[in-house]
């Protein structure tokens, strides 16, 4: 059993609920941020946060806490649960609404649960993905409307596909839950300028990738990333997770590559200097 947090209570999971009359509910409305923890320490808290405002902020849903009240709530929440390698997850619905379609003040949920590692066999040998036309709605937010992700697993399923990578105007963005990076044959770290949402693991990705080689934040053809050297994807759960095969087509020569290696070694690096 673990404690969730709703607005200003900590319940148990079982007995924790909102009502079925908010936006959430009602219209698919509400935003929400994923981290995770590391012996039962927060990575990179400030930048979901950060991140977290601003989805509500756009989506003008009001929050009952501050900033601060917020991270003095998930410290104690941490503390309640004891899950030392978890996931949590930061909800602000759309509210109650008096006419069932403004937004109100957001009803605050917090989830915390334990991680589950990308596998041994996907680190080391990579993913499959397929294309689809499409583009996210406001892809700055991070909204709970994941409609066409859900809606797209039976076609990833049935092409034995790990994921789904979205284009929009042959222009590539991103997939339902990741960003996506390449390494073109000029040696040059690429990753989508535009209509994506600003991952944080694509935040220290940027940040770290000059060490090792050029990086530019460009718009990406479909055919640019079907020749390239190397691809990946960027979560907050997956890390840096190598895409090996698009739409049928092998990338570079079906292989993690080595920029991929390189830059997943001084990610965890990263990681390790940031809990000490």
């Amino acid at each position: 059993m673990s404690w969730i947090y709703i607005n200003d209570h900590f319940l148990e999971e079982d007995k924790a609920a909102v009502n079925v009359n908010d936006l959430a509910v009602q219209r698919g409305y509400g935003v929400f941020d994923f981290f995770r923890t590391r012996d039962n320490k927060p990575l990179f808290l400030d930048d979901y946060l950060d991140r977290f405002f601003n989805s509500a902020k756009t989506l003008f849903i009001s929050l009952p806490v501050n900033r601060e009240q917020l991270k003095n709530v998930i410290y104690a929440l941490i503390g309640k649960n004891n899950i030392p390698e978890s996931g949590i997850r930061i909800t602000a619905t759309g509210g109650y609404s008096p006419d069932g379609y403004t937004p109100a003040q957001g009803n605050l949920i917090i989830q915390q649960q334990p991680l589950i590692p990308v596998s041994e066999e996907k680190k080391e040998h990579g993913i499959k993905i397929i294309t689809h036309e499409y583009m996210r709605d406001l892809p700055a937010v991070k909204s709970i409307n994941y409609v066409m992700g859900v809606w797209l697993q039976k076609q990833v399923k049935e092409k034995q596909a790990d994921d789904v990578l979205y284009v929009k105007n042959n222009l590539i963005t991103e997939f339902p839950r990741s960003n996506i990076f390449m390494v073109n044959s000029g040696g040059k770290l690429l990753t989508p300028a535009n209509n994506v949402l600003a991952g944080i693991t694509r935040k220290k990705v940027l940040a770290l990738a000059p060490e090792i080689l050029p990086v530019a934040t460009v718009d990406i053809s479909l055919h640019e990333l079907k020749n390239a050297a190397e691809v990946f994807m960027t979560s907050t759960t997956k890390r840096i997770l190598p895409v090996v095969e698009m739409d049928g087509i092998k990338i570079g020569d079906g292989r993690p590559g080595a920029i991929t290696k390189a830059l997943y070694k001084l990610f965890t690096q990263m990681e390790e200097r940031t809990i000490k």
